[in-house]
């Protein structure tokens, strides 16, 4: 069974690939042109499914036609600190300006986080995971709680997992081990989650 991932950001195919070995992952960037997706929804459910949708029907309607038993899959996901009143929160892939880059919205969030007087603060993550198909639409959500640092450590993951002390852990997500990370993952236990849906197909 094919699925098809709603994103072209590297580190979650990567992610979710190596989460989802039993199927043939593949970005959607690999059938057709990549193109920009709007996502102004107030949730991490709606813009998942707004990315899930748009993928959806630009598979269909594509000119060298498409499966029938097309599965597109999008993730939304994003750090909220409690700090900071839940921000960045939906707004975790562009919280350091509209182009942004991973290293530039992690600084900013330390910052942030630092400007409040504190070397730390509770947060969690929260991922929501979109499925789209001929049968319907359906969604699931994980979430991975913490304590968010203002600095970071270790040069493992993508985006603000090197500023991240999962609970019960004493080291950051860029340090943990791939396989460690796994068993902890908000996306991990969302695709699990999406995986049982899937299944039912």
């Amino acid at each position: 069974m094919k699925l098809v991932l709603a994103t072209s950001n590297k580190g979650k195919v990567k992610e979710i690939k190596a989460l989802c070995e039993e199927y043939e992952v593949i970005a959607y960037s690999e059938l057709i042109d990549e193109f920009e997706i709007i996502e102004d929804a107030d949730s991490f459910k709606e813009n998942a499914l707004i990315k899930a949708r748009a993928v959806y029907k630009a598979l269909k309607d594509a000119p060298q036609g498409y499966d029938k038993n097309l599965i597109v899959i999008a993730d939304d996901s994003g750090i909220s600190v409690d700090i900071l009143n839940g921000a960045p929160g939906i707004y975790s892939a562009r919280y350091g300006g509209i182009n942004a880059n991973d290293k530039e919205n992690l600084n900013k969030l330390m910052q942030d986080i630092k400007s409040k007087g504190v070397k730390s603060s509770p947060a969690h993550y929260t991922a929501s995971i979109a499925i789209v198909t001929k049968n319907g639409e359906y969604s699931v959500h994980g979430w991975m709680y913490g304590e968010a640092l203002t600095e970071a450590i270790g040069d493992g993951g993508f985006g603000y997992d090197p500023m991240f002390i999962p609970l019960g852990f004493d080291k950051t997500l860029g340090e943990l081990d791939d396989e460690v990370k796994k068993k902890l993952s908000h996306r991990s236990k969302a695709l699990d989650l999406a995986k049982k849906i899937i299944k039912s197909f």
